[in-house]
C-alpha cells in the first residue's frame, strides 16, 4: 500500500501515525514530521519515505535507517524554480516593487517624482552566498547577468564550489561586505538561527537579506529590529519561523517582503517533484536501488 495526503492541513502526529500503520511506502510533504515514533508505526511494513522536497528536516533521518526503512528526497529538480524566485525577490526588494503596488492600492500615489521611491541598481553590487550548493550557484547564475559580482561562504568553512569569478569568503566579511545576502543552507541543529541580531548588525545598512531555504534559519525577531531600527535596508522572505505564522513584527513593515513559500511553485517543477517521489518507490518496492536517496551525515573532519 501508497499511502498519499492532499497536502491541505497538516497532519497531527496521530493522523500519521495511523496513516502510516499497514503502508509499504509513503510520500511525504514537508509538513508530515516523520519521527521514531512514526517509523515504528509503519513497521514491519514501511519500506520507504519519498519526501516531496529537497529538504529533509522534516524526517529523522538516523531513526529511519536505524528500522531499515529508506527516505529519498527530489534534489536539481527544484533548482530552476527556486533561483528564479530568489532572483524576482532580489530585484522586487532592491527596486521597492512589492512596496510601490501596495501604495497604489491604498491610493497613496501622488504622481512622479524625481526622487520618488529610490531603489537600488543591481549592477556592480555583490551578492553573498551563503551555502553554495545546487540552488545557491543556479542564483549566482543569473545574478551575473545583472551585473553583480559574486561571494560565497560557508558556515563551517567547507568549499562546495569553484568558479573563477567567485570570492570565496569568512562567514563574517561576507556578512560585512555584501549589498545582497542570500540564505541557501539546509535547516540542522548548526544552521537553526544562523541568522542573528549580532549578525543582521554586522550587514551594511544599504544591504538586503534573502531567505528561501527554511525559515528558522533566521531569527525572525532580530529581523523585525534590525528592519523597524533600518539597521538593514530590507529583507525578502519565502520561508518562516513557525509556518504560516509570520512574525508579527514583520507584518507592519514596508521594507520587507512577505512571500507564502512559492519557492518551487510552479507547475512544471511540482509535477516534477511528485514524479521523481514516485519513481523512488516505484524502483525501491520492485527491489532496485532508490534513484536519490538520503544517507545520514558523516561527521567531518
Amino acid at each position: 500500500m501508497i499511502d498519499l495526503h492532499d497536502g491541505h492541513g497538516d497532519l497531527s502526529p496521530d493522523e500519521l501515525r495511523t496513516r502510516v500503520a499497514g503502508a509499504d511506502a509513503v510520500m511525504a510533504l514537508l509538513t508530515n514530521r516523520f519521527d521514531a515514533s512514526v517509523f515504528d508505526a509503519g513497521a514491519p511494513t514501511l519500506k520507504i519515505v519519498a519526501n516531496v522536497a529537497v529538504g529533509y528536516d522534516n524526517i529523522d533521518i538516523a531513526a529511519a535507517h536505524a528500522r531499515g526503512i529508506i527516505v529519498t528526497n527530489t534534489p536539481d529538480v527544484l533548482t530552476d524554480a527556486t533561483a528564479d524566485l530568489t532572483l524576482g525577490l532580489i530585484l522586487d526588494i532592491m527596486r521597492r516593487l512589492t512596496e510601490g503596488d501596495r501604495l497604489i492600492r491604498r491610493d497613496g500615489w501622488r504622481g512622479w517624482a524625481f526622487d520618488f521611491m529610490l531603489g537600488r541598481d543591481l549592477r556592480g553590487k555583490q551578492l553573498g552566498i551563503i551555502g553554495a550548493g545546487r540552488i545557491g550557484r543556479a542564483v549566482a547564475a543569473r545574478a551575473r547577468a545583472f551585473g553583480m559580482s559574486i561571494a560565497y561562504a560557508a558556515r563551517d568553512g567547507h568549499r562546495t564550489a569553484d568558479e573563477p569569478d567567485a570570492r570565496w569568503m569568512s562567514f563574517d566579511e561576507l556578512l560585512v561586505s555584501s549589498d545582497v545576502v542570500s540564505l541557501h543552507v539546509p535547516l540542522t541543529p548548526a544552521t537553526r538561527h544562523l541568522i542573528t541580531q549580532k549578525d543582521l548588525v554586522r550587514m551594511k545598512r544599504s544591504a538586503v537579506l534573502v531567505n528561501t531555504t527554511r525559515g528558522p534559519v533566521v531569527d525572525e525577531a532580530a529581523l523585525a529590529w534590525a528592519l523597524r531600527e533600518h539597521r538593514i535596508a530590507g529583507a525578502a522572505l519565502d520561508v518562516f519561523e513557525r509556518e504560516p505564522v509570520v512574525h508579527p513584527d514583520l507584518i507592519p513593515l514596508e521594507n520587507v517582503l512577505l512571500v507564502p513559500h512559492l519557492g518551487s511553485a510552479t507547475v512544471e517543477t511540482r509535477t516534477a517533484m511528485a514524479d521523481l517521489a514516485a519513481r523512488n518507490i516505484l524502483a525501491v518496492l520492485a527491489g532496485q536501488p532508490p534513484l536519490t536517496p538520503i544517507v545520514p551525515a558523516a561527521p567531518r573532519d
